[in-house]
């Protein structure tokens, strides 16, 4: 029996990029906030901080991500492809290592409760800034239609 996966043209997995980034960032960032939002006016180093983790993640990591798979995306022919196929292997295998290293980080309790505010602050902003990239990739896709 064939099994029924959807596809679609390209162009569409940018958007599915971006929604699964942005819920993604959104699901860290809810996950650090109560700690950071308790801490952050009492030191202005942990609102640096998460800047600074943002800045980090966002320039070394995900920016070159979202260029990497925009590129290889749109450099499908114009065919349809299986909805998965918005991130390669190798980029489902970096997301399985990140949020297994983030529950494992966050369940041994080897760190004070306002760095991982800080660092899930700093990174979940961050994936929702690639998500919002990805949406922007997607939003000249259909402009050049």
């Amino acid at each position: 029996m064939k099994k029924f996966i959807p596809c679609i043209k390209p162009k569409y997995l940018l958007f599915i990029a971006g929604f699964v980034w942005m819920i993604a960032g959104g699901n860290i960032l809810r996950i650090g906030a109560p700690e950071f939002v308790q801490y952050w006016q009492s030191n202005a180093l942990y609102l640096f901080g998460a800047i600074a983790v943002f800045l980090i993640f966002m320039s070394l990591v995900f920016y070159r991500l979202v260029q990497k798979h925009n590129a290889r995306i749109m450099d499908m022919e114009d065919r349809k492809v299986p909805f998965y196929q918005f991130f390669d292997r190798k980029s489902y295998l970096m997301m399985i290592f990140m949020m297994t290293g983030g529950l494992l980080l966050r369940s041994a309790h080897l760190l004070p409760a306002i760095v991982i505010g800080v660092l899930y602050c700093g990174i979940g902003a961050s994936l929702i800034g690639a998500g919002i990239l990805f949406m922007k990739k997607f939003a000249v896709a259909v402009l050049e239609m």
